[in-house]
């Protein structure tokens, strides 16, 4: 099987039991996540009320592979503001597609504007 990219949307999908979450779950042996994304998931599960170990450990429960954020990804997240601000995305949102992009991989969100971006990626929506 190939890998597959789930940004932190996709992480909280199947935490929470959102729509799209059973699409994760069905994923989870081939996903990679960076750990920005990681760190994002986490974030939002704690300003849910997730105690910061609980928030972690349900978000690691979603992540078969962790990919620590490089220089690589850095730079292609940086060089990719002028496309992606239009759109209004993160430095999180960016991390993610650096990562997909490194990889040659699919990536899961739950942001259906990433069809939108002009870059040559495969975004899967989950809803």
């Amino acid at each position: 099987m190939s890998k597959v990219v789930f940004d932190a949307s996709a992480i909280l999908a199947a935490v929470i039991g959102e729509p799209g979450g059973d699409t994760v779950l069905k994923q989870i042996r081939n996903s990679t996540v960076s750990t920005v994304n990681l760190s994002e998931a986490q974030a939002k599960l704690v300003r849910r009320g997730f105690p910061p170990d609980d928030a972690w450990e349900s978000a690691l429960t979603f992540c078969n592979e962790i990919v620590a954020f490089d220089s690589r990804q850095a730079r292609l997240a940086g060089a990719m503001i002028a496309t992606t601000q239009p759109f209004g995305l993160s430095f999180g949102d960016r991390a993610c597609l650096a990562l997909a992009l490194l990889l040659g991989a699919p990536v899961y969100t739950a942001d259906r504007l990433w069809k939108k971006l002009p870059l040559d990626l495969e975004i899967r929506p989950l809803r």
